[in-house]
């Protein structure tokens, strides 16, 4: 369920999932099960203890941040299957395909993206799921939700608590640990596209420590139906004269996954551990823009933490410390241009345009194989002390460690001799993608809750960031938060947050399609909110939040202004003036009916041209019904509306079609006993809803067609 953050009647969670909108917090605790929140008012679920916000139990109504939390109960009543498409109904949040990389999804909050999304910070039971090549998610990240417990997104800066890439916004991944799992449960799903998902969950307890593990599979052949009529190899077509190119076909969606977890807590130890193999997923409108149906990308990704409390509750000071390592290895298999292809090579090896570059036949295609193995340790100590009247102190320091080593094998380039013939290992050369890299990070975070008088809270904080590549940064935050009366809660918030340059962003080489820059600076952004959170009676809730936010220094891979060049280069090139609102609805008549909505708009534009960003919707409406309309069968409908985005500054295409999306989702609890059944529709009426190309592939990306899914699951007694 989405729970929300209101002053006293915020936080809802809808019986069988309602879309809930506008809150104020992000939890990290174990919330109380679900058939408690269920039985809440409005007014009771604004009282529900949240952490994530200022990393301190905090009552909804009071936390310092505009935020949702959507719960397994919710995630289960929309018919959802992977963490985007959870994240796609919230307010404020636009899910699309990137025109930069691989058809990568990216996730644009209130107007702001860029083509690796590295503005957007995933947490992972609280630890940062961050590959440090590109900075943002690991690539072609698809997350399947039965290890959900809940999600904790935070719109807005959040750099004063989490440090850098927390810009936009936080998203907190909760797995389900041995108290949200009363029974073993197994579950399978099937539907369109040859799409196949089967799960198993179960918990136990062995001498004090409580054991939870969840295992999911899921595969899909992707929809054939997204298919494009002209991609770059057509154009090489027809000026080579050759016949390459697979066009008109089919974008490459494919994919394969296995997620596992495991948790192990006891009295003051709290252990996950984390593997997530994606492989031989498709590369969508390919690495250059080329229809590449051969190419693939795998990943394996490896992720252990360990929290210790040092000290009970009853204490005035509460400590805790924090040991967490990630490994993330990666694969890709480009065929940057296919077989039979002829391509304008240079003296170097690579694409050129200049009058001396000679055409090369690749019989094999334009092959490139980078690879990178990522290993990031963190550790964290945090010191809580409450010993004063009216104050919560927050004491934080860490230090982190992101190391970086790389591989490629390519028929191109830099170190191959012989252009078109066998692959050439240039691993450990200077003729590498990018060189192995590594960069320390110490923080130290101050934050003070100060409760001013029983209806006015105070909340002031600031970090410190020093990175040993890039330098280092201060980022603040206030926020005042009046409880103006029973109904009324309003909140006054204002947060700075950056965004240090990625390995590639800084170090790409020897590449035809991106190179970096070493010269780039760090990405900021100050954004302030109000927020209003009104109880109209016990049926209705709204919800209303202003912002208004300048970013600096954003980093985009643009065209290089010398025309001999091929491929784009990293530049701090966008400063962005952006500002809009959301307006948000609960209605909960009864304990059988729940219905939400949201309407979003915004207006980002250049600062140098004062030309709106491109790609991001002007405006969203999203409304979600949960009805149990006999008893154990639910129906829960969605509807999202995206309109008013524009094109690229220079982009002659006619201008981006709205679209409206349908989906449909209706569960039986026990059929049988023990096997709930559910039905859901995405997409319902098979809307030609299509996401922004760059302009390579002429034609915009389809989204995907109408989907039929059918989901069984049974628990053991």
């Amino acid at each position: 369920m989405m729970y929300k953050c209101k002053h006293k009647l915020q936080y809802q969670l809808q019986q069988a999932g309602v879309f809930s909108l506008l809150v104020a917090g992000m939890c990290v605790q174990a919330a109380p099960p679900e058939t408690d929140f269920y039985s809440l008012s409005l007014a009771e679920l604004g009282q529900v203890q949240i952490a994530i916000a200022t990393g301190n139990n905090t009552s909804l109504e009071h936390a310092p941040a505009s935020a949702s939390v959507i719960s397994a109960a919710e995630i289960e009543s929309m018919g959802a299957r992977t963490l985007d498409e959870v994240i796609g109904s919230l307010a404020g949040f636009h899910v699309t395909p990137s025109a930069l990389s691989r058809m990568d999804i990216l996730y644009s909050v209130r107007g702001i993206h860029t083509g690796f999304n590295s503005q957007v910070l995933l947490l992972m039971n609280g630890v940062p799921v961050q590959f440090s090549l590109q900075g943002g998610r690991p690539t072609l990240f698809r997350f399947p939700v039965s290890s959900i417990d809940r999600i904790e997104v935070i719109r807005g800066p959040g750099s004063a608590v989490y440090g850098a890439d927390a810009y936009a916004a936080v998203i907190n991944v909760i797995t389900k640990t041995a108290s949200a799992l009363e029974k073993t449960t197994v579950g399978a799903r099937a539907g369109s596209f040859g799409g196949r998902d089967v799960w198993l969950q179960g918990a136990s307890e062995w001498q004090g420590w409580e054991i939870a593990l969840n295992m999911a599979y899921s595969e899909s052949a992707g929809d054939k139906g997204r298919r494009i009529n002209r991609d770059l190899q057509t154009s090489l077509d027809e000026l080579f004269g050759t016949q390459a190119s697979h066009a008109p076909g089919a974008l490459s969606t494919r994919y394969q996954l296995l997620d596992t977890h495991l948790s192990v807590t006891g009295q003051q130890l709290r252990i996950n551990l984390w593997n997530w193999q994606s492989q031989d997923a498709g590369l969508g409108a390919g690495g250059s823009q080329v229809l590449d149906p051969d190419g693939s990308n795998d990943g394996d990704l490896w992720m252990a933490d360990a929290t210790y409390d040092f000290d009970p509750e009853s204490s005035q000071w509460q400590n805790s410390l924090r040991l967490s390592h990630m490994a993330f290895a990666e694969t890709v298999n480009y065929h940057l241009l296919p077989a039979g292809s002829l391509a304008p090579i240079g003296s170097d090896g690579n694409l050129s345009l200049t009058p001396d570059a000679e055409l090369v036949y690749f019989a094999d295609g334009l092959i490139g194989q980078p690879g990178g193995r990522a290993h990031d340790s963190q550790m964290d100590f945090i010191s809580l002390f409450t010993g004063w009247q009216a104050h919560r102190l927050r004491l934080a320091v860490g230090m982190r460690e992101q190391r970086l080593t790389t591989s490629e094998r390519k028929n191109f380039g830099p170190g191959v001799s012989n252009p078109g013939g066998p692959l050439v290992d240039v691993s450990d050369t200077a003729f590498v993608y990018l060189p192995d890299s590594q960069r320390r990070i110490g923080y130290l975070s101050l934050q003070d809750e100060w409760q001013l008088s029983p209806e006015l809270q105070f909340t002031l904080g600031a970090r410190y960031d020093d990175y040993s590549d890039v330098g280092s940064r201060v980022n603040p935050r206030m926020a005042l938060v009046w409880s103006n009366n029973e109904k009324l809660t309003s909140k006054l918030l204002y947060g700075s947050a950056f965004r240090a340059p990625s390995f590639a962003e800084l170090r790409f080489q020897n590449n035809p399609v991106t190179l970096g820059n070493s010269q780039l600076k760090p990405e900021l952004i100050d954004t302030l909110e109000l927020s209003f959170n009104y109880l109209l009676n016990t049926q209705w809730q709204t919800t209303v939040t202003l912002f208004s936010y300048q970013a600096r220094d954003m980093i985009e891979f643009v065209t290089r202004p010398d025309e001999t060049l091929v491929g784009k280069q990293a530049n701090n090139v966008l400063d962005v003036d952006g500002d809009g609102f959301e307006w948000e609805v609960l209605w909960k008549p009864s304990s059988q009916l729940h219905m939400s909505g949201s309407y979003s708009t915004q207006r980002a534009q250049d600062v140098r041209t004062h030309h709106r960003v491109a790609d991001a919707p002007g405006e969203q409406i999203k409304i979600m019904l949960d009805w149990e309309f006999a008893p154990e069968w639910f129906l829960n409908q969605q509807l999202q509306w995206v309109s008013d985005r524009v094109r690229a500054l220079g982009d002659a295409r006619p201008a981006i079609a709205d679209y409206t999306l349908v989906g449909l989702s209706l569960r039986r609890h026990n059929l049988w006993r023990n096997v709930d059944v559910s039905l859901a529709a995405r997409n319902l009426f098979d809307e030609d809803a299509r996401a922004p190309s760059s302009g390579e592939i002429a034609e915009d990306y389809p989204l995907e067609g109408r989907s039929l899914w059918l989901q069984v699951n049974y628990q053991f007694d």
